[in-house]
């Protein structure tokens, strides 16, 4: 699906993104990990493009997607969803308002002006929100929501574009562990029904390992490690992380829970 060639993003004398090249299949779940500042979330917006590369190329479906512009630019934002870390909701709206946002670029001007939405996208939002749990909370405030929820109904938004692809940046950064989890499993659930891609940048490696079927690695702007999570040894990660033999597993971990990835059993972790 993705071909991503010899891409390069540049902050002035940073660079965040350095030559990275890689090719992600179609219906994918793939985990980011590396820690902060390795460039993993301007990789992410560079995909959705929020963010402009220096140079190189994404190649989706034959077409260079660094080159899209104006109308055509706004259609791939639509097929390629984000959900950030810190929810990025409106506090005060309610959440199916919340949701509807999702629709915002493919309705009219007028339409947003005055906040009218067709009664199948208020019925979709609600179904949206029932299928992940929290279809009781539509009336409610966003800010009324624990840190889960908001980041469930974040999740909803994404879902009323109907995108081909799902990327979520540190989605449960900010959670607590069973929050986590309840995040994680509705990704994972995402993927598996609705056969959407899915590219998690994550911090936690038990995390990567549980519900990703590929991992990447990314350390100073760099790939440097791309396999299974079967394949992401304690030596794997250290490697990513730039550590020494002193590299402690529980430092990158929320300690999500004893919870088994569907079809996996836990992983054996050597050196």
């Amino acid at each position: 699906m993705f071909e991503i060639r010899s891409l390069i993003r540049k902050f002035g004398e940073k660079t965040a993104v350095d030559k990275v090249s890689v090719s992600i299949p179609d219906a994918a779940m793939i985990g980011i990990i590396g820690r902060s500042g390795a460039g993993k979330s301007t990789l992410l917006r560079i995909l959705n493009r929020m963010t402009d590369a220096t140079s190189g190329e994404i190649l989706h479906e034959g077409r260079n997607i660094l080159s899209l512009r104006g109308a055509d630019k706004r259609a791939w934002q639509c097929d390629c969803a984000m959900i950030f870390q810190q929810f990025n909701l409106v506090p005060r709206m309610d959440v199916v308002s919340n949701v509807l946002h999702g629709t915002l670029n493919r309705r009219s001007t007028l339409s947003t002006m005055f906040n009218l939405y067709p009664q199948n996208d208020i019925h979709r939002a609600i179904d949206i929100l029932d299928r992940l749990g929290i279809a009781e909370q539509a009336p409610k405030r966003a800010d009324a929501l624990s840190g889960g929820q908001q980041q469930r109904v974040a999740i909803a938004r994404a879902l009323m574009q109907d995108p081909k692809i799902i990327l979520a940046d540190e989605p449960i950064a900010s959670l607590d562990p069973m929050n986590a989890t309840i995040v994680m499993d509705s990704l994972r659930r995402i993927h598996d029904e609705d056969g959407r891609t899915v590219i998690c940048n994550l911090h936690t490696l038990d995390t990567a390992r549980r519900y990703c079927d590929r991992v990447i690695g990314m350390r100073d702007g760099r790939v440097v490690f791309d396999g299974s999570p079967e394949q992401l040894t304690t030596g794997a990660a250290r490697d990513i992380y730039g550590a020494g033999a002193d590299f402690s597993e529980a430092a990158t971990s929320t300690d999500i829970g004893a919870l088994e990835k569907p079809g996996r059993q836990p992983d054996l972790v050597s050196a």
